[in-house]
């Protein structure tokens, strides 16, 4: 029999990293991002249903004194958009929406200036035409204020359009626009109760400040936030010459965008921005992206139905995107699981500028989740090198456990 100090002690015992057999690999991988410099991240790699990876490693603040934990959460920018992806199929799932209807259908003063043929299809594959954030922002204020962005997206003159155009900044107020024209919720409370709630997921999936307050997040460590500003005044005048630089200044610069994630309270955490600001742990990123890898459901929890889950990630377009100015395997909210390598071609997620990401992979059932709080020079919109050395890594150990490698 055990006794009571005993239990006390194994109930106060400290989480410990775990790596199944044959992920080696990964850890290795893994350590060699956080044994130097500034900052931290954390990996957990799910597979059938079961974990196979739990890491954590480095510092949460700039100082390097916390340290992270499996509870840490980080910002995870564009990572946020397969969160808010997700929340639609979620109210697809239940017949509240129709993919092929037009979003006028569930928000009608969407349907103006020529926006009455745009479906949910089209915005979910950012073929909606409006991936212009300068049109609609008049000072890096306004992106803290997420309704007047939703009613100013709504008011936008706009049409189809043939290939897609990343839509980096505004994609988030569009899914929160119809999410709550559908809902009467905004998309913080939907983050919770369309995907925490069903998973059993306790923390660390939130769009804008979690309870914890700010102080819980991650701090940024590095300069890349800092460059933005400087890179945007540079590449300004050549815009109207170039068709890609134009298109994607236009998609993701706002003089003064940096200055909104800056501070222990930065002024990003006052709005939702689905786009940019969701606060994630690897685990929570992991379990979501879990039950798109295994026909709707993890750990005995149900997301989505067998049905949707299989449409969700189906190839829509594989057209040059406008703003990337690379081909995109687009799915509804989704993209290519970029580093998993060809074999896992119908791998698919959302990575986030600095390197945080999600992926699933139905064939082998399995997903990765990744936060960072490092922003190095390498930072691309989506995602960098880091990342994408983690999900070979990861693809590979899984294969060969699968007998397919």
């Amino acid at each position: 029999m055990s006794t009571p100090g005993l239990q006390a002690a194994q109930q106060t015992e400290p989480p410990r990293p775990h790596v199944a057999p044959g992920f080696e690999p990964v850890a290795r991988a893994f350590e060699r991002l956080y044994t130097r410099g500034p900052g931290g991240g954390a990996l957990v790699v799910r597979l059938r249903g079961e974990t196979v990876v739990d890491l954590w490693g480095g510092t949460t603040d700039r100082r390097g004194v916390r340290r992270w934990t499996p509870e840490t959460p980080a910002l995870s920018f564009s990572t946020t958009k397969g969160v808010a992806s997700t929340i639609l199929h979620r109210l697809a799932d239940r017949g509240e929406l129709d993919y092929d209807e037009p979003v006028a259908t569930y928000w009608p003063e969407f349907g103006v200036g020529g926006k009455d043929r745009i479906s949910v299809r089209d915005l979910l594959t950012h073929r909606a035409g409006l991936h212009d954030v300068q049109a609609v922002v008049h000072r890096a204020e306004d992106l803290l204020d997420h309704v007047l962005m939703e009613e100013r997206l709504a008011a936008r003159p706009a049409a189809v359009t043939d290939r897609p155009a990343y839509h980096a900044i505004t994609y988030g107020w569009l899914v929160a626009g119809l999410a709550r024209r559908i809902t009467g919720c905004g998309m913080a409370e939907l983050a919770r109760t369309e995907i925490a709630e069903p998973l059993q997921i306790e923390g660390g999936l939130h769009i804008g400040v979690p309870p914890g307050g700010p102080e819980s997040i991650a701090q940024i460590v590095g300069t890349a936030l800092r460059r933005v500003n400087t890179v945007g005044r540079f590449l300004g005048p050549l815009g109207s010459r170039l068709p890609v630089t134009r298109a994607a200044l236009a998609a993701l610069y706002v003089p003064g965008f940096g200055g909104i994630f800056e501070g222990s309270a930065a002024p990003v955490w006052q709005t939702e921005m689905p786009a940019v600001n969701g606060a994630f742990t690897a685990n929570a990123l992991a379990r979501m992206y879990a039950a798109l890898a295994n026909r709707g459901a993890d750990g005995g929890w149900r997301l989505l139905s067998p049905e949707t889950t299989h449409e969700l990630g189906r190839v829509q377009t594989r057209a040059a995107d406008a703003v990337l100015g690379v081909r995109m395997r687009w799915r509804l909210g989704y993209h290519q699981a970029f580093g998993a390598g060809r074999e896992a071609s119908r791998a698919f997620g959302h990575y986030g500028y600095g390197g945080s990401g999600g992926w699933a992979d139905p064939d082998l059932g399995l997903s990765l989740g990744f936060v960072t709080n490092k922003l190095g020079a390498w930072s691309s919109p989506m995602g960098d090198f880091s990342l994408f050395r983690l999900s070979a890594a990861v693809r590979k150990c899984a294969a060969r456990q699968d007998g397919r490698a």
